[in-house]
């Protein structure tokens, strides 16, 4: 079964344009690779990205994601060894 990616966001702070608009970056970047993307309302300041329930963002330990971090670890489980272009850097390792 193909991964499910749920957005978990404040309605309290108004962060549901945030939410969607990652949303859309994670849905054009993944669309072959995911059955479904979910927006959650949550309170108490949540911004939370998981894949298949497992937490791979939360803004209170990471702080507000950009979207080439949150691709890269959703690409991490979802499509392991995929390139993301231009947008992908290489690790120390790699350079």
């Amino acid at each position: 079964m193909s991964p499910v990616v749920q957005i978990e966001y404040c309605t309290q702070c108004r962060w549901l344009p945030r939410a969607a608009w990652l949303a859309q970056e994670l849905l054009t970047t993944f669309e072959a690779e995911l059955t479904e993307l979910s927006l959650k309302p949550g309170t108490g300041g949540v911004f939370v990205v998981r894949v298949d329930d497992e937490v791979v963002w939360d803004r209170r330990e990471q702080g507000f994601p950009e979207p080439t971090a949150v691709k890269q670890a959703v690409r991490d489980r979802v499509a392991p060894g995929r390139s993301l272009g231009h947008s992908d850097k290489p690790s120390q390792e790699q350079k």
